[in-house]
Protein backbone atom coordinates (compact mmCIF):
# COMPACT_ATOMS: atom_id res chain seq x y z
CA UNK A 1 0.00 0.00 0.00
CA UNK A 2 1.43 3.39 -1.16
CA UNK A 3 0.39 6.34 0.32
CA UNK A 4 0.73 9.99 -1.67
CA UNK A 5 0.87 13.19 1.25
CA UNK A 6 -1.36 15.76 -0.91
CA UNK A 7 -0.78 18.62 1.32
CA UNK A 8 0.42 19.03 4.72
CA UNK A 9 0.21 21.92 7.05
CA UNK A 10 2.85 22.49 9.97
CA UNK A 11 1.77 23.57 13.14
CA UNK A 12 3.97 25.49 15.71
CA UNK A 13 4.33 26.70 19.40
CA UNK A 14 7.13 28.26 21.21
CA UNK A 15 7.76 28.81 25.16
CA UNK A 16 10.23 31.37 27.12
CA UNK A 17 12.31 28.58 28.94
CA UNK A 18 11.50 30.97 32.20
CA UNK A 19 13.21 28.61 34.47
CA UNK A 20 10.00 28.32 36.49
CA UNK A 21 8.48 24.45 36.73
CA UNK A 22 5.38 23.80 34.19
CA UNK A 23 2.47 25.40 35.29
CA UNK A 24 -1.27 25.23 33.97
CA UNK A 25 -2.34 27.26 31.20
CA UNK A 26 -5.31 28.70 33.75
CA UNK A 27 -2.71 30.02 36.12
CA UNK A 28 -1.29 33.33 36.27
CA UNK A 29 2.78 31.95 37.06
CA UNK A 30 3.57 32.81 33.04
CA UNK A 31 2.68 36.48 32.51
CA UNK A 32 4.72 39.85 32.94
CA UNK A 33 4.58 41.13 36.47
CA UNK A 34 4.14 44.61 35.29
CA UNK A 35 1.82 44.66 31.80
CA UNK A 36 -0.03 41.21 32.97
CA UNK A 37 0.85 40.03 29.37
CA UNK A 38 1.58 36.02 28.55
CA UNK A 39 5.73 36.09 28.24
CA UNK A 40 4.58 34.42 24.74
CA UNK A 41 2.64 37.45 23.79
CA UNK A 42 4.67 40.67 23.27
CA UNK A 43 4.83 44.28 26.08
CA UNK A 44 2.36 46.73 24.99
CA UNK A 45 5.23 48.74 22.96
CA UNK A 46 5.80 45.97 21.09
CA UNK A 47 3.87 44.20 18.13
CA UNK A 48 5.95 41.00 17.12
CA UNK A 49 6.71 38.81 20.10
CA UNK A 50 9.99 37.05 20.26
CA UNK A 51 13.30 38.38 19.63
CA UNK A 52 12.59 42.01 19.61
CA UNK A 53 10.49 41.64 23.16
CA UNK A 54 12.85 39.17 25.30
CA UNK A 55 12.25 38.37 28.96
CA UNK A 56 15.00 39.63 31.53
CA UNK A 57 15.34 38.03 34.32
CA UNK A 58 16.18 39.56 38.24
CA UNK A 59 18.28 37.81 40.51
CA UNK A 60 15.01 37.95 42.92
CA UNK A 61 13.97 35.21 40.10
CA UNK A 62 11.31 37.35 38.87
CA UNK A 63 11.05 37.44 34.98
CA UNK A 64 9.45 40.59 32.72
CA UNK A 65 9.16 41.95 29.52
CA UNK A 66 12.21 43.76 29.05
CA UNK A 67 10.17 46.55 27.71
CA UNK A 68 8.58 47.23 30.40
CA UNK A 69 10.86 46.85 33.13
CA UNK A 70 13.01 49.43 31.50
CA UNK A 71 9.83 51.62 31.34
CA UNK A 72 9.30 50.84 35.10
CA UNK A 73 13.05 50.95 35.99
CA UNK A 74 12.56 54.76 34.06
CA UNK A 75 10.21 56.41 36.61
CA UNK A 76 10.86 58.08 39.91
CA UNK A 77 8.40 55.35 41.46
CA UNK A 78 10.14 52.62 40.79
CA UNK A 79 13.38 53.66 43.11
CA UNK A 80 15.39 51.20 41.36
CA UNK A 81 13.33 48.46 42.67
CA UNK A 82 11.80 45.25 41.76
CA UNK A 83 8.48 45.83 41.39
CA UNK A 84 7.37 42.14 42.62
CA UNK A 85 9.40 42.08 45.81
CA UNK A 86 10.95 45.58 46.07
CA UNK A 87 14.30 44.33 46.18
CA UNK A 88 17.01 46.53 44.47
CA UNK A 89 17.05 45.28 41.11
CA UNK A 90 19.48 43.88 39.63
CA UNK A 91 19.28 41.72 36.39
CA UNK A 92 20.96 38.38 36.85
CA UNK A 93 23.17 36.94 34.35
CA UNK A 94 21.82 34.08 32.13
CA UNK A 95 24.27 30.88 31.18
CA UNK A 96 22.38 29.21 28.01
CA UNK A 97 23.17 25.71 26.80
CA UNK A 98 25.48 25.03 29.95
CA UNK A 99 25.64 21.01 30.29
CA UNK A 100 27.01 18.66 32.75
CA UNK A 101 29.88 16.74 31.93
Amino acid sequence: MKVAVKRWNAVAQWRWDTGHAEQDDDSEGDVCGICRVPYEGCCPSCKMPGEDCPLIWGECTHVFHMHCLLKWIGTAASKQQCPMDRKSWVTAERKIGTTAS
